[in-house]
């Protein structure tokens, strides 16, 4: 490696031709970046008393170990975003004093029009791509040397390489000053110029690196780094236009920076089973990598898997199915934002790509993954474990019976994963504020539009309280709820039997329900399906919410259906358990009452501590067993180990996750004990409870948010 300072301009002019290798992202600065370049500019070029800016480092490989005097093109691993942004601001500079009444006497060092493109943009004597001073990637470069040539932007512009010109021409138009400060605060830039030999320095490591400054580059944009760089240059043209540049077509410009790392992180988590963090997608990426090679697997041969991998998602995600009948499910999961779920269904999209599975068995399943997310979301069930379900959900399917094996391990989710089934989703979905939840265009949606060719576009229409909202209700709405009117108006305001469609909200405002319902298009004249019940009701009183709300729900137990089995099917699906014995509180020398060495002080404390823990959440279990008392959300988060004095709690979760400001727990790992995990924690003091139970909960909790929670 040889590093020198450098004037930007300099090093420009000096160089045959910049490359931004294929491996490389994109040109990604947005405005921000580039209106900060722009102040910096203005700022050193308006100023005697500034004599240089410090723009950064432009790293390059190069053959040779001589400094950038020869003819062949330089590969930059790191600047592209600057250099862009500064050809870019050239360029608008050129064309804008093609358009002024500027004279060259006017200018700095008689710098031209001309000079400019001659010197910074173009090569004036070569033709072909060899022309041009910057040559971006493949996705960015027609629309920068269009911009350079001053002729028409290619059909499929970069968003960003146009944006971004345009934001330095305005600002070149808007700017108060003579044009000169603008050149004078270019050409006071200074860069480091890093060269490196292919032979001789890493690439990579370095790239690595030297990623801690600029616009921070996206996991995706490494883990395509990773891959290509390491290449010789043909192989490196194969891979990327065979597979990646069209991964990149299919995501489009806006999606491939917003989607892609979310799509690498499901893809990982169906290769590995484990569900890397969002910005440690790249390491999962790399030990993936390392895995496989050690294995056998040369890195380039993983890129067809994740091409594969990415037509589904972009088929689930961004739209791209062509089966309008899974193409409707895909979007109702995503209104749903159910994303959590991608990662069972890439597998299960794979095997539907491999005729493992029928489209009609795949709809249903994906329709079984809907009502399981929503029903749980109306059950107001906590989303933290549904990470962890999706991503081993697949592990314990049978795909020779793949949706009776599906369906049986929905019906057998334990707990915290457990799918509501009728009743309790029926309870819930007709008493609860369907008004206020976040999910409510949705529901509302599914319930107009279900098993109907001719879906009504619910975003033309506005929620109506069929009971007003109004507080202070008319006499005639007092008169119809009856006695207990303020009751019911709280209790049933925002439930499921109140809300209905209209487009004539304002029309009906608080009027009595039989003006609403009799009026010029009310709600007998109304085509809304939730509106045809009304048709025929005499009065709107509890009753007639209650009715209502039965109605709907019919409709609801079919769009969100819960899967059925036999009960001699689900049980032949269920993992065997070995029987244990049973055991009681008695089994407990120091807590059974009349037991010789019983202590009432750990009776005590443990009376105490029982109820604080199963009230953490309903769901929590208890289990006695012969050493311990266990309390389990999806297994075990603390046991319990009464002692003479004392308890001895063991929290199943690692030690460095647990934060303990008092220093009173113990690292156990390794040690030979009972109870399950490796945090001891001892109870001496009922007056410690508290604080002992901040520290349960958070075994607790990273145990039903599998240590991630889904947002």
């Amino acid at each position: 490696m040889k590093a020198n300072e450098a004037n930007l301009l300099s090093f420009i002019k000096s160089s045959s031709q910049f490359v931004i290798p294929i491996y490389q992202r994109k040109y990604s600065w947005d405005k921000d970046e580039c209106k900060q370049l722009w102040d910096d500019i203005i700022q050193t070029g308006e100023s005697d008393s500034i004599g240089a800016h410090f723009l950064g480092s432009i790293v390059y490989i190069d053959q040779s170990i001589y400094t950038v005097t020869r003819q062949a093109p330089q590969l930059v691993i790191d600047g592209q975003q600057r250099l862009t942004s500064i050809i870019l601001l050239i360029a608008a500079l050129a064309n804008k004093l093609d358009d002024s009444e500027n004279t060259a006497a006017e200018f700095i060092d008689d710098i031209t029009p001309r000079k400019l493109r001659h010197y910074y943009l173009f090569n004036p004597e070569e033709e072909g791509e060899r022309r041009y001073k910057l040559v971006l990637s493949e996705s960015d470069k027609d629309t920068l040397n269009a911009i350079v040539d001053g002729s028409e932007l290619p059909q499929k512009k970069s968003i960003r390489v146009e944006e971004n010109y345009n934001y330095f021409y305005k600002w070149i138009e808007e700017y108060p000053g003579d044009l000169s400060s603008i050149y004078k605060g270019i050409a006071k830039l200074i860069i480091v110029d890093v060269k490196l030999t292919k032979d001789q320095d890493n690439p990579q490591l370095i790239f690595e690196s030297m990623n801690s400054t600029g616009k921070e580059l996206t996991q995706a944009d490494l883990i395509r780094n990773f891959i290509l760089m390491g290449l010789d240059r043909s192989e490196q043209n194969k891979l990327y236009k065979q597979y990646w540049r069209p991964m990149e077509e299919d995501f489009g410009q806006t999606a491939y920076t917003e989607e892609f790392d979310s799509f690498m992180r499901h893809y990982l988590t169906v290769m590995t089973g484990n569900i890397p963090k969002l910005k440690e997608i790249y390491d999962a990426f790399k030990r993936y990598s390392f895995e496989q090679q050690n294995n056998g697997m040369k890195i380039e041969e993983l890129v067809p898997s994740i091409r594969q991998y990415s037509k589904y998602y972009c088929s689930m995600v961004l739209n791209k199915e062509s089966d309008r009948d899974l193409r409707l499910a895909f979007n109702d999961l995503k209104e749903l934002r159910a994303d959590v779920a991608y990662p069972m269904l890439l597998e299960i999209y794979n095997d539907y790509n491999s005729e493992i599975l029928s489209k009609e068995e795949f709809l249903e399943i994906v329709r079984l993954i809907e009502s399981y997310v929503f029903r749980r979301h109306i059950c107001s069930i906590p989303t933290n474990s549904l990470n962890k379900t999706f991503a081993t959900f697949m592990r314990a399917v049978d795909k020779n019976e793949y949706v009776e094996s599906v369906k049986a391990q929905f019906m057998l989710l334990p707990s915290y994963r457990r799918f509501p089934n009728d009743e309790e989703f029926a309870r819930q979905f007709k008493t609860r504020d369907l008004y206020n939840i976040a999910r409510r265009s949705y529901w509302l949606r599914k319930i107009e539009n279900f098993n109907r060719k001719e879906h009504v576009e619910i975003s033309e229409y506005t929620i109506e309280h069929i009971m007003p909202q109004n507080p202070r209700l008319s006499d005639a709405w007092i008169k119809e709820l009856g006695d207990d009117w303020s009751a019911v108006q709280e209790r049933w305001l925002h439930t499921l039997g109140n809300l209905t469609l209209t487009g004539y909200n304002p029309e009906y405002s608080d009027r009595p329900f039989s003006e609403k319902r009799d009026m010029e298009n009310g709600f007998r004249d109304s085509p809304i399906r939730l509106n045809q019940s009304l048709r025929s009701v005499d009065s709107w009183n509890e009753s007639a919410i209650k009715e209502r709300a039965n109605l709907i729900y019919k409709i609801a137990e079919q769009a969100w259906p819960a899967p059925s089995l036999a009960k001699e099917i689900v049980d032949s699906y269920r993992p065997f358990l070995e029987k244990k014995d049973s055991y009681s509180i008695s089994d407990f020398r120091y807590l059974a009452i009349g037991n010789p060495v019983f202590s009432a002080h750990t009776r005590q404390l443990f009376d105490a501590l029982r109820k604080e823990v199963l009230a953490i959440d309903p769901l929590v279990e208890e289990e006695y067993l012969q050493r311990y008392i266990a309390y389990k959300a999806e297994t075990n988060f603390v046991d319990v180990i009464p002692l003479s004095s004392s308890l001895r709690l063991a929290l199943n979760m690692p030690f460095s996750e647990l934060s303990d400001p008092r220093g009173i727990s113990k690292d156990v790992t390794g040690l030979g004990k009972w109870g399950n995990g490796d945090v001891e924690v001892r109870l001496n003091d009922i007056r410690e409870l508290p604080y002992v139970m901040s520290l349960v909960r958070q075994s607790f909790e990273l145990q039903v948010s599998n240590g991630e929670g889904l947002d």
